[in-house]
């Protein structure tokens, strides 16, 4: 890349898809308490518990 060129991905291009999803309120105060914490955002946070339990979930 030029000195001075600036590269800007189309959105979506990430990786990521926005998504919307319902989660308890309990579970969320929990959430919201972790990122608080860890100093990460709700999001990012939120990302991280599914990647690494999704592949722990069996299904019957």
């Amino acid at each position: 890349m030029a000195k001075g060129t600036i590269k800007i991905n189309k959105k979506g291009d990430d990786g990521y898809k926005v998504i919307s999803v319902r989660i308890k309120e309990g579970t969320l105060k929990k959430i919201d308490e972790l990122s608080d914490k860890s100093n990460r955002s709700r999001n990012e946070l939120i990302n991280i518990i599914l990647e690494n339990s999704v592949d722990d979930v069996e299904i019957n």
